[in-house]
């Protein structure tokens, strides 16, 4: 009798686009806490591109002995739960799977990941655009957890990278904990920026209480925070050094449903924005990632199974 299978996109021997290959794996059961999902879109993301490319690899973070899973976040529908799980096949979803060194990724067919991981997509949103809102938003949303409250007397937040897809969506949630957000981006993207309450420049000066350093400008961003001051990258692999007695963390996304669930329910309403640039095949994933390293995107390159 033969085993039911799936395909899923995988690297064996990262080497950017080209070496991304199809497998099929078998379809099993979810185990206690456990969902299955049939996924219907899977966002692209930078992280991807490095992960096809080999970047993990080379530093040491990636340690799968024959293949290693493509994507972070995706939206779907529930097709099986495992014992506990109190979730109804059926369900439309979306969720985070995190950290690289894994042989499974969310650039697939199916998907079995733990029910905490996931959060239901609210009916107005549809599951393309819901595939977009796991990683970045939450990687926003944590960033503003290290950089806490905006202290009354210093409440400057520079972003940078803000028309981008994690600046943007710390531009927009930033105002939640008291921040008063200048986006620094490109003179293209001003009303983008605008457009989510920021204020907004192509050029920043240094002495901002804060940095949200979403363009990863890393050195070049931290010399814009005063003395004192806060800074958030998004490379913990590649965190700055305290200097000037300036605090400075980089953010470890992780999955956090009643969050994500939040985040969802307001991209639905219209408050947050919802960027898909293209849904395309999932078999053209080689081609959605050589369009994504060019730059220049406002909005995310979308698989479809």
């Amino acid at each position: 009798m033969s085993t039911a299978t799936f395909k899923a996109a995988v690297v064996r021997t990262p080497g950017g686009p080209d070496s991304i290959e199809f497998i099929d794996v078998p379809v099993a059961e979810p185990g206690p806490g456990e969902v299955r999902v049939r996924i219907a879109a899977a966002a692209v993301n930078p992280v991807d591109l490095a992960v096809a490319g080999g970047v993990f690899h080379a530093m040491g973070l990636i340690h799968q002995p024959d293949h290693t899973g493509l994507g972070w976040d995706f939206a779907g529908t529930v097709v099986a739960v495992g014992p506990g799980v109190d979730m109804a096949a059926g369900t439309r979803v979306a969720g985070l799977v995190d950290g690289f060194d894994r042989e499974f990724g969310t650039y697939a067919e199916q998907l079995i990941v733990p029910a905490t991981n996931l959060a239901v997509v609210p009916d107005g949103l549809d599951l393309a655009a819901a595939s977009t809102v796991p990683l970045n938003a939450l990687t926003a949303a944590q960033i503003l957890d290290l950089l806490g409250d905006a202290p009354a007397d210093a409440s400057r937040l520079l972003v940078t990278g803000a028309a981008g897809a994690v600046g943007g969506y710390v531009a927009a949630l930033a105002p939640d904990r008291g921040w008063q957000v200048t986006g620094l981006a490109r003179a293209e993207d001003e009303d983008f920026v605008r457009s989510l309450g920021a204020g907004f420049t192509t050029k920043a000066e240094p002495g901002w209480d804060a940095v949200a350093d979403g363009a990863v400008m890393q050195e070049s961003a931290l010399a814009l925070v005063r003395d004192g001051g806060a800074f958030v990258g998004v490379q913990p692999s590649a965190k700055l050094p305290d200097e000037r007695g300036i605090r400075v963390d980089a953010v470890v996304v992780h999955p956090d449903d009643p969050r994500l669930a939040n985040l969802l329910a307001r991209t639905a309403s219209g408050e947050l924005p919802a960027r898909v640039h293209a849904v395309v095949p999932l078999d053209q994933v080689a081609d959605a990632h050589r369009a994504v390293a060019k730059g220049g995107l406002r909005g995310r390159y979308v698989l479809e199974p």
